[in-house]
């Protein structure tokens, strides 16, 4: 997969991620908002999702730079070469 379309993938997850919904969940009537979200999961999918995202923030990053060091050292072997 080329810089192009990692990024391409990259950018439909981060627009997938923006479509979902932000807002408070409707809470019954009688119970508290953190009791719906502790009671349902909520919290600690978000929390796991958050740390989902910024694991593939992370590889990404390291994706780029391994790159970008490839394209260096092609570019100087090339050189090297005389090509």
């Amino acid at each position: 997969m080329d810089e192009a379309a990692l990024r391409q993938k990259v950018g439909q997850l981060l627009a997938e991620v923006h479509r979902l919904p932000t807002g408070e969940p409707k809470v019954p009537a009688g119970k508290s908002p953190a009791t719906v979200l502790a009671g349902s999961g909520m919290k600690r999918e978000m929390a796991a999702l958050e740390d989902g995202l910024d694991q593939i923030r992370l590889a990404v990053k390291y994706l780029v730079f391994d790159l970008e060091a490839t394209k260096r050292e092609n570019h100087l072997l090339r050189r090297m070469l005389g090509e």
